[in-house]
Order: structure tokens, then sequence, then C-alpha cells
């Protein structure tokens, strides 16, 4: 069935760790390939598991102190591409662009940052740009990319991979697009009423 597409690919960046194991474990054993970047890719090598970095896809390092690591046309590209346009799949091959199937994301944590009393130095760092570009664009083209979006949706990915496999349909990718869009809501929400309020 054409709706229903297999993850071979995930690309992983994440804050918070916890959690991550078990769904590590459960895509392994799917056969998913890893790509990732930094502390995240340490994490699933310290856990036995082979994963690209993503530099070595781009060929560029993680750069400007870690703000720029997956903002690159190799990595939005293949999880932009439509695998049914024969445009994007010719220019995917044209500039060697992977396909991305399933990104996993937990966002900086800008609000708990806030909470602490921390300077606004630090309070900017955590505004998560990469990671939220990643949400949005796996989002977007949930006819043939899985987004979870932060570490509340582990489960439903989790529950989905027991009993399916390493595939989804097209009503489990839209959901998982709801959900990714109501963390995109929030996160830019809570930004938004902490520039509002540090302002007064």
């Amino acid at each position: 069935m054409a709706e229903t597409k297999k993850i071979k690919t995930a690309l992983i960046s994440v804050f918070h760790k916890d959690g991550l194991d078990e769904l590590l474990q459960k895509l392994s054993a799917e056969g998913v390939k890893f790509l990732s970047t930094g502390g995240t890719q340490q994490f699933i090598e310290a856990l036995g598991y082979e994963c690209t970095k993503v530099e070595d896809v781009t060929t560029y390092p993680s750069i400007l102190g870690g703000r720029v690591k997956t903002l690159h046309p190799k990595v939005f590209g293949g999880i932009l591409a439509r695998r049914d346009n024969e445009g994007d799949r010719e220019q995917m091959v044209q500039y060697s662009i992977p396909e991305i199937d399933l990104v996993v994301v937990d966002l900086y944590p800008f609000e708990q940052t806030v909470a602490s009393g921390a300077s606004e130095a630090d309070i900017i760092e955590k505004i998560d740009i990469g990671g939220i570009s990643l949400i949005r664009a796996g989002a977007k083209n949930f006819k043939d990319v899985v987004i979870v979006p932060s570490k509340a949706e582990y489960g439903l990915l989790l529950n989905i991979l027991n009993e399916q496999g390493a595939c989804t349909t097209l009503a489990q990718r839209r959901e998982l697009a709801q959900r990714a869009f109501g963390v995109s809501s929030h996160y830019d929400t809570a930004i938004n009423h902490w520039f509002i309020d540090s302002s007064k």
C-alpha cells in the first residue's frame, strides 16, 4: 500500500537522552540506520550502535559554537524531498542527498532555562533553531516522513514499532505531524512571552 512507508534512515537530534535507549534498540532491531550530531551521536555509539555523523554527510563541521549543525541542504533536502516527485528524486541523486524517513527531536529546554533564573545570554542560547526547523520540515513532509517532536512521543513511535515493525501509515504520520506543530507552536509562544516579559 503506497500510504505505508518503511523507516530506513533516522536522523536523531535530542537534548534529553532519557528514554531514547529503548527507542534506539527497537529501531536498530528493525534495521534502521542512524544519523546524528554531537552529544546524541556519542550517546548512540556508546550504546553500541553504528551512527553516521551529520558532518560526514554535509562535509561541514558543527560551527559557531554549535549554533549550526543540521542546517544544511543535504539534511533538509533528505527530509523535505517528495518521494513521488521525479524532479525531487533526480536532484537527490544529483546532489547526493540521502533519504531521511524518521526525524526524532527533543528541543533545548527553553522554558526550564527561563524558570531557573538563568541570564539573558544563557536563555538566548537555549532558543533552538536547528531542532525546531527539523520538526517543521518533518511535519510538513508527513506524507513521506515520520516526525517525533519530543520525548513525549517516544512511546507512540515505540507502540507503532512493536505492532507494525518499522512501517507507518499515513494516518499515523499525520497525527505525529499535528503533534509536531503543537510542540513548535508551544515553544515559539513561550519564547514570544519571554521577550514580552523581559522587555517590561
